[in-house]
């Protein structure tokens, strides 16, 4: 039988798990494999109107949301400010950061206080090193996420920039 999810990751793994987007995580993680990926994973809570991820930087982050919404938006140019996106329990953020170092392409703001758990490029590595299956199924996993939201972006006419 395989170990329970540790207290402090539960509510992500079941947050993660009960998502029904088109977009969502879809790893199917087991309980064993959660507690794993927890171990490179760091909590942090975000006040509501706080910026989690700033255009234009270069940080090497990926976020899952336990709890709170967030909105993925760009401004400037005509119109001005562009929502791209709300994003809920369950959603990962940023996850291009896992496969490359370029600046990030979109403000994401807490529209309420939010608890994210964050996996930095480092800690990626190492869980890599550590664990290579459970490192590729998250992998694939985030892929996907970036494919489907890349795809939805240019059927709706908006550049990838």
């Amino acid at each position: 039988m395989p170990a329970a999810v540790a207290p402090d990751i539960a509510r992500l793994s079941r947050a993660v798990s009960a998502l029904r987007a088109a977009d969502a995580f879809a790893a199917l993680l087991s309980p064993d494999e959660w507690r794993r990926l927890g171990e490179h994973l760091e909590r942090r809570e975000v006040d509501s109107g706080a910026l989690l991820i700033r255009r234009g930087d270069i940080d090497r982050h990926t976020y899952f949301v336990e709890d709170g919404e967030l909105q993925v938006f760009v401004v400037g140019g005509p119109p001005g400010s562009h929502r791209i996106a709300m994003l809920g329990a369950g959603a990962i953020v940023g996850e291009p950061a896992l496969f490359g170092a370029g600046p990030r392409m979109a403000h994401v703001e807490a529209m309420a206080p939010a608890v994210v758990w964050g996996l930095s490029v480092e800690r990626f590595d190492a869980l890599a090193a550590a664990d290579p299956l459970l490192a590729l199924a998250v992998l694939r996993a985030a892929g996907a996420v970036m494919a489907v939201r890349m795809r939805a972006q240019l059927e709706r006419g908006i550049p990838l920039s």
